[in-house]
């Protein structure tokens, strides 16, 4: 096994001849998936990109790898970058990396949250569990857990727990765009904890909506964290699709949109219910875009003023 990647088995059985039984493996390529490696995808195909970069310093505080839960002796950590002007609260939001449930991490959203904070916000970049550690809900269930411990530490990171935000991309948005649209739902309850998980915004960064839909395409890695393929576990694969959820309640949602149109599964058919129950919404595609264009310059700034013109309608902020 290389050092670079770790390598999934999955195994499906299959009859032959209506008496032999015999395994194929299907393996999936667990392949690191960060802003360099994305670079090195796209460079050939589009030379003028440039990869985006954390800042070293700016006008916030910066408060990394603070656990916000433990499961089963599992510590999940998160990044907190708060404005260095605390002199009142600010509007805060969740940021969810993306990776296909299997892959990345928050260093991926680390310059995204950097610029949220130094345009105003407290925003905050977990960790949660993948796929190959374990299948969902559990996800979902860390994302929640993180929002409560936001609304939990309002206080001390300065935040209006009235004005939450979550913001995914890519397998992180389908993530965020489901905790947004499930807020203190039965499915997904803690018992041990009261505390909402409520948010008021959700920001899908090229991401699905619906697993199920005409234009979703069924895929191994979307199989594997949804614990079995569509014909095995539909259960899952509805529950986990936030069209499913989406009602009077969702909260304002934005979306901005690569030019891959395979990513945008379901979301036609998301913004048809909120403009039925008058729900803002926006809808911005970036032209000649491929998927994770917001890992690279010049489309991450336009991506983050997208997000801020949006947050600053809805929270008032502008």
């Amino acid at each position: 096994m290389k050092t670079n990647f770790g390598l999934l088995i999955v195994y499906c059985f299959c009859f032959f001849n209506g008496n032999s039984l015999l395994a194929q493996e299907q393996k999936i390529e667990v392949r690191p998936y960060t802003i360099q490696t994305t670079y090195e995808k796209l460079k050939n195909d589009y030379p003028f990109i440039k990869p985006i970069e954390a800042l070293k310093s700016g006008p916030f505080i910066s408060m990394e790898n603070l656990i916000y839960t433990s499961i089963e002796g599992r510590d999940l950590k998160a990044d907190v970058f708060i404005p260095k002007d605390t002199s009142e609260k600010r509007p805060a939001i969740l940021l969810v990396f993306g990776g296909g449930w299997i892959s990345g991490s928050k260093a991926n959203v680390k310059p995204l949250a950097q610029h949220f904070a130094a345009n105003g916000y407290v925003a905050v970049t977990v960790d949660y569990r993948l796929s190959t550690e374990a299948v969902y809900p559990a996800a979902v269930k860390d994302l929640k857990a993180a929002i409560r411990w936001m609304r939990d530490h309002a206080e001390e990171f300065h935040i209006d727990s009235k004005k939450i935000a979550i913001l995914g991309n890519s397998a992180g948005a389908q993530l965020a765009t489901l905790v947004g649209v499930t807020g203190n739902s039965e499915i997904y309850k803690d018992e041990q904890n009261t505390t909402s998980d409520v948010v008021q915004a959700i920001l899908n960064i090229d991401g699905i909506v619906s697993f199920t839909h005409p234009e979703s395409e069924e895929g191994a890695i979307a199989a594997k964290w949804l614990d079995g393929k569509r014909r095995e576990n539909l259960k899952n694969w509805e529950e986990a699709s936030p069209l499913t959820h989406v009602s009077e309640t969702t909260p304002p949602t934005l979306f901005v949109n690569s030019a891959q149109p395979r990513f945008h599964a379901g979301r036609d058919d998301m913004l048809q219910i909120l403009e039925q129950h008058n729900i803002y919404n926006e809808v911005h595609t970036l032209p000649d875009t491929p998927h994770s264009f917001w890992l690279m310059q010049p489309w991450f700034y336009t991506t983050l003023q997208y997000c801020l013109s949006f947050l600053g309608r809805v929270f008032n902020t502008e």
